[in-house]
């Protein structure tokens, strides 16, 4: 059976919401979706979604259909900030820009006085990173976005959140469309963890703006049958994924 570069990615992801416990999973971005979906099908059974408006749903459904699932909890948006500042989500954010340690951004690219790019600013980033559990999706590993230093702070690095004392700071890992990078590193700086089966180690690194940590790299894992049926069968049927991340 043919595994796809998505269907790793997938599960790298879901891999990052494993531990979550009961909390509500703030996926952004398909593959993402995805790895929620699978993680509470599998490792996170206790793990929270919504049908992304104000509704908290009882059953996993597919991607791409509207949702038809029993309602179990209603999360209006002021319940939504609450639950920002009290750390009880698991969020997969994107990214513009990444540096070595972790910060993120979502805002503009280029010279504060004149960006070349206005993006959707900050958002919810700052209180993301800074209160509970942060990961990131990068569906293109490339040198534009992971930068020596971002041209604007919008989630909190590991650095910046040591400056400041910030005690729930916990940005953990980056997934890729090669690997799978920690901050494990010196001081916390990225680390390479992980390339996906096809990817090399130099070619992670040929991508990346910036010098990565690197020990011992082992190799992304593969989907079990069980997740392989789960994703192509009940999460994703439409085949969305492959949009996202071609084969």
């Amino acid at each position: 059976m043919t595994i796809t570069r998505a269907e790793v990615c997938a599960v790298a992801c879901a891999d990052s919401f494993a531990d979550a416990g009961t909390a509500i999973a703030s996926p952004f971005g398909t593959i993402p979706s995805i790895g929620a979906r699978l993680a509470r099908l599998t490792s996170a059974p206790e793990l929270l979604l919504s049908d992304g408006e104000a509704m908290l749903i009882a059953e996993t459904t597919p991607l791409g259909e509207e949702s038809t699932a029993t309602v179990e909890g209603w999360l209006p948006y002021g319940k939504v900030l609450d639950l920002l500042a009290g750390g009880k989500r698991r969020v997969m954010m994107g990214a513009s820009q990444v540096d070595r340690f972790g910060n993120q951004n979502i805002s503009r690219i280029g010279d504060w006085g004149r960006p070349k790019v206005q993006l959707i600013g900050v958002r919810g980033a700052p209180g993301n990173s800074v209160n509970h559990t942060t990961n990131y999706w990068i569906p293109n590993h490339s040198t534009k976005i992971f930068v020596e230093s971002v041209d604007l702070v919008a989630g909190v690095g590991h650095d910046r959140a040591r400056r400041v004392g910030a005690r729930y700071h916990d940005v953990q890992v980056v997934v890729t469309d090669l690997a799978v990078l920690d901050f494990r590193g010196p001081d916390g700086a990225m680390r390479l963890r992980s390339v996906h089966p096809g990817v090399s180690v130099d070619e992670v690194r040929e991508r990346t703006g910036f010098e990565l940590a690197v020990d011992e790299v082992a190799e992304t894992r593969l989907p079990t049958d069980e997740e392989l049926s789960l994703i192509r069968d009940r999460i994703d049927p439409k085949g969305l994924r492959d949009k996202e991340v071609p084969s």
